[in-house]
């Protein structure tokens, strides 16, 4: 009976130690925080690898992007990768809208601040938000570098004046929407990926910024992403938009 008792009154005094042992060695909120900081910091590095181009791509433009105004990018698929959208995907990126959005002016795939260019479902698009809108223009495999916006077939894009009035811009965002042939030229806001292919870009963004930009298509990857080449060819005064009272 001795015995029984003895080790009853040993057992919770052993709990306690184990358990004061255990809590001890608990980090803190603030180690805690301090390692979700850095293993943040080692994801956003994983995704900027991972959207990197691959070097041979740079390499074989590496006199064109010595010029100014231009760059190499990687654009993710948004079915892909996009959390937002896609709820049930495991493979989304952390970045907001996934790696498929592109802003030519401030230069970052980050969503939420005016992009120019998405991938989506193999389609490049261009106006996505709010008054957002655009056009674009198919000119073939011609070489990136000769594109000047003087072609003949880039005038009405290169000189098109976007209106103010907000109902107006709404119509012509619906407009280039549906596809407008204008002069016998197509201009839609969507249109499909197509390898060593090169687009005419304006993007315009009510308030914000309003650019031209030539890109060609010269890498497609296995999970659907494309690598464009681009230069920025023009910039317009920013559109001021009007709104009715």
């Amino acid at each position: 009976m001795k015995k029984v008792i003895g080790v009853s009154l040993f057992t919770p005094i052993v709990l306690s130690v184990l358990c004061a042992c255990v809590f001890g060695q608990s980090p803190s909120r603030a180690d805690t925080l301090k390692e979700i900081e850095t293993k943040r910091a080692e994801l956003q590095l994983l995704e900027k690898q991972f959207l990197a181009p691959a070097e041979e791509d740079r390499a074989l433009y590496a006199e064109f992007l010595k010029q100014p105004n231009t760059g190499l990018i990687r654009l993710l698929p948004r079915e892909v990768y996009d959390t937002e959208v896609y709820k049930k995907n495991l493979k989304s990126l952390t970045m907001r809208g996934g790696g498929s959005y592109y802003s030519f002016t401030r230069l970052t795939h980050e969503y939420g601040y005016g992009s120019d260019i998405c991938l989506d479902s193999g389609y490049l698009s261009v106006g996505f938000v709010g008054a957002d809108y655009g056009l674009l223009l198919k000119l073939g495999d011609v070489p990136i570098e000769q594109v000047t916006g003087e072609n003949p077939s880039a005038r009405f894009i290169t000189s098109y004046s976007p209106p103010t009035l907000e109902p107006e811009v709404r119509l012509e965002a619906r407009r280039f929407g549906a596809g407008a042939t204008i002069d016998g030229v197509l201009y839609k806001s969507r249109v499909p990926v197509e390898l060593n292919t090169t687009f005419l870009l304006r993007s315009i963004s009510p308030d914000r910024t309003d650019v031209l930009v030539a890109f060609k298509v010269i890498g497609k990857d296995s999970d659907g992403s494309a690598t464009l080449v681009w230069q920025l060819l023009k910039t317009y005064p920013k559109p001021v938009l009007a709104r009715n009272e």
